[in-house]
């Protein structure tokens, strides 16, 4: 897959496409960053944090610091160049075939990467943005319908009543449970999983969940491969000057689509047996209503062992995982009230099993 056309026309971060709206209300440059110096000093909530990030896109700077989630590590700040994502605004366009004129919702926090690239997209694109408050419910009191939003899995749970206001829907920042993906594959909105991160600009790939493949097709220009422990190695140069070496376990299909396995620094070695804990996951995931999570515990006999960790505030009286392997059925069940997450609503696996103390 190449970039569209459109790239070879050099569009760049410098001007608003003149079809962009944001919030129904046509900007110029000047008008824009006027407007946004005053959220990043007078607004409220989300205003804030959207205004400083517009005055930063719009400085003389090529390049813009954005924060990582955390999901995988301690969160840290990286270096983007403009130009990287309004490439990714470019592919994300040529894939979705957003045409300038079709409506957006912004409804994440702008302190992270998929909020900023909704605007990036919009003002590359020429699509008329609006911009709400990121809860858990964003859709509650809409009346107004969508051509294109993003959400986090958490927010999709308590919306799919209301997913018709939607026509396309992006969902990442965690699993989409197999619960939550049957039922949107029974609504009209057309919803994709992805996969990507901030060092990538956001998603280089997608899964349409109606589809019964569970392989993830790569955004234009990008390319994957995987590394000796089966990792994913992402190829963008219109992005990162350097292919990207991740920790993701994957299955690789082409050059362009892979299965996604789970993390390589979630792999538990018990008796020399390596033990994906996403696959059991996946497995047990029809048999636990609650929220749970497979991870592993020193042991001395076997170095280390599969545990449970659910979120629940009573112990089950029986729980039985005769779906698994025997040598992969966890040999400890461990409950905590609430688990630690990302912003995103992704389970913070290490942090959450240190406030238990094994037997």
């Amino acid at each position: 897959m190449s970039l569209p056309k459109e790239l070879n026309q050099n569009i760049t971060y410098n001007h608003p496409h003149a079809s962009f709206k944001l919030d129904g209300v046509f900007y110029d440059d000047i008008e824009l960053s006027n407007l946004a110096q005053q959220m990043a000093s007078e607004g409220k909530d989300f205003s804030v944090s959207l205004g400083v990030f517009i005055t930063k896109w719009m400085d003389s700077s090529s390049e813009i610091e954005l924060q990582t989630s955390g999901s995988t590590g301690t969160p840290k700040m990286v270096s983007i160049a403009k130009q990287a994502m309004v490439n990714s605004a470019i592919a994300t366009g040529d894939y979705f075939k957003l045409k300038p004129g079709n409506s957006a919702l912004s409804c994440l926090p702008f302190e992270y990467i998929a909020a900023k690239m909704m605007f990036v997209r919009a003002y590359v694109l020429g699509l008329e943005l609006d911009c709400i408050n990121p809860t858990s419910k964003p859709l509650e009191t809409l009346t107004k319908r969508y051509d294109f939003c993003a959400m986090v899995p958490l927010q999709v749970e308590n919306s799919t009543d209301a997913l018709y206001h939607i026509k396309t829907l992006i969902v990442g920042g965690a699993k989409l449970s197999n619960d939550l993906k049957s039922k949107l594959t029974k609504l009209q909105t057309t919803v994709y999983e992805t996969f990507g991160m901030t060092e990538t600009v956001s998603h280089i790939a997608v899964k349409e969940i109606r589809e019964s493949s569970s392989l993830f097709e790569v955004l234009p220009s990008v390319s994957v491969g995987v590394d000796a422990r089966n990792c994913l190695t992402i190829n963008a140069p219109h992005l990162v000057s350097k292919p990207i070496q991740t920790n993701d376990v994957v299955k690789l299909n082409s050059r362009t689509t892979f299965e996604w396995l789970g993390r390589y620094d979630n792999i538990i070695n018990s008796g020399g047996i390596k033990i994906n804990p996403e696959q059991l996951e996946h497995q047990l995931e029809g048999f636990i209503k609650e929220r749970f999570f497979i991870t592993a515990q020193k042991d001395n006999s076997l170095g280390e062992i599969v545990v449970i960790v659910i979120e629940r505030s009573t112990p089950f009286e029986t729980l039985n995982f005769d779906v698994l392997e025997p040598i992969k059925r966890p040999k400890r069940m461990y409950y905590l009230d609430r688990f630690m997450e990302t912003v995103s609503g992704k389970i913070k696996r290490q942090e959450t099993f240190n406030l238990i103390k094994p037997e």
